[in-house]
């Protein structure tokens, strides 16, 4: 083997494991949820007590009332119902005909039959017919308690939780993040996920089971560079 072969060929060996990372990442789809980490509670310096009373806004909670999220570090119990569906029907149609036709039935000094073939006709036509459905739907549902990450100037709540799951070899993974009004915390301190902003949901799995239903490395490589 020349040199230069065998330098191109070091050169082509070490470019080629960033190309299958980039494939592999370009085919698998992210869900952009917010960081799920677990958050601890600021810590609150309590101000100097000099009026005696039992009464303290920097620790107030309401006494005849539901425990509901509105700190960092609280819970909220997110009622996940997401069902999407979208349907859409075209159809078009094109029809055209033509004809044409014509002859000479008489010139002068000539005979009539002298013209019994003189005649040209012709026709076309042109059709087209296309129709076309398209139907989409998506159904979620499940539960998932998270944590109060950000609380931003209007009152509203960023949460964000993850629930992991592991069966045997397999781990079975739910992260969700959204924003939250609190007029819209229900009693129980729990809020549809129908009345969250900017909702990010993704559940995947990790193991066997999951690596069985995905593509191999190298399909996924020849996936990305073909068809050109």
């Amino acid at each position: 083997m020349s040199r230069g072969l065998a330098s191109a060929l070091r050169v082509l060996l070490a470019a080629l494991p960033p190309l299958l990372l980039g494939a592999c990442s370009a085919l698998v789809p992210k869900v952009e949820v917010a960081d799920t980490a677990p958050v601890r509670p600021a810590v609150i310096v309590a101000p100097p007590i000099n009026n005696g009373a039992i009464f303290q806004p920097s620790a107030y909670r309401p006494l005849f009332e539901d425990h509901r999220a509105r700190l960092v570090g609280d819970t909220i119990t997110v009622q996940i119902v997401e069902k999407v569906a979208a349907s859409q029907t075209s159809s078009s149609s094109i029809d055209k005909t033509g004809n044409v036709k014509a002859g000479i039935t008489a010139v002068p000094f000539f005979s009539p039959s002298s013209f019994t073939r003189a005649g040209a006709s012709g026709s076309s036509s042109n059709s087209f017919e296309g129709t076309g459905t398209t139907e989409s739907a998506n159904t979620f549902t499940g539960t998932i308690t998270a944590t109060v990450v950000e609380v931003l100037p209007n009152g509203h709540l960023i949460v964000a939780g993850e629930k992991q799951i592991g069966v045997n070899h397999n781990v079975d993974v739910l992260r969700f993040s959204g924003q939250v009004d609190p007029r819209a915390i229900r009693p129980g301190n729990s809020v549809a996920s129908a009345q969250i902003a900017n909702v990010r949901i993704e559940q995947r799995g990790r193991g066997a089971q999951a690596e069985a239903q995905a593509i191999g490395w190298l399909a996924r490589f020849f996936l990305s560079v073909l068809p050109i």
